[in-house]
């Protein structure tokens, strides 16, 4: 049985839940790789047969490349979020433990939605592992915010809304790839180039 040894309304400093937080994300990206490295090339013998063997190849190396350009965007987040956060009490980090529980499922999503693109259910693998892990973020940042005077102490209410809206921004663009994505697949993925867009609508809003 774990003990409780400090009060449920205790606060800690980030240090420790940063690098682990960090070793997930390291070791979750570094695990995507194995997709490529297991994948049979079949019979080669002639270098044709080899650049046709890596052409064949392609839809694999697309989602390679885009699941781990996604999980280092949701690492940029989470540094740019503890670039704030003073300290952390059990939600905050039971919240984290939720968002590193659908990164780590990034390696197994990716390979779902590669190998079996032709059901929607695998096409819907890496969407919905996503925008569950920017929930989670999202809700990490609200709770943040809620505790403002003793987690973000260094932010104004504005300045902490606005980094809200921010991450509402991914979130947003986050379920609207799982909507589209049983339809056109991982190129759903290309709004997040609009996330910036967004952004500004959002803080237009806002302000």
């Amino acid at each position: 049985m774990i003990r409780q040894r400090t009060h449920p309304a205790a606060t800690l400093r980030t240090t420790r839940l940063e690098a682990f937080t960090d070793g997930v994300f390291a070791i979750a990206a570094t695990l995507l790789v194995l997709d490529l490295t297991t994948h049979d090339l079949g019979s080669v013998s002639t270098d044709v047969q080899m650049w046709s063997a890596l052409g064949d190849m392609g839809y694999l190396f697309v989602n390679f490349a885009l699941s781990f350009v996604l999980l280092c965007l949701l690492w940029m987040v989470h540094v740019q979020q503890f670039e704030h956060v003073a300290r952390v009490d059990s939600t905050m980090v039971w919240l984290n433990n939720g968002r590193l529980l659908f990164v780590v499922l990034v390696p197994f999503a990716t390979n779902l939605t590669t190998e079996y693109s032709e059901f929607v259910a695998a096409r819907l693998a890496m969407p919905v592992t996503f925008f569950l892990a920017i929930l989670f973020s999202w809700l990490q940042w609200q709770w943040a915010v809620r505790k403002r005077d003793v987690m973000l102490p260094d932010l104004t209410a504005a300045d902490a809304a606005a980094y809200g809206r921010s991450s509402l921004s991914a979130l947003i663009i986050a379920a609207t790839v799982v909507v589209l994505a049983p339809w056109i697949g991982s190129a759903a993925f290309l709004l997040f180039l609009l996330d910036g867009v967004l952004t500004r609508v959002l803080h237009g809003r806002g302000d």
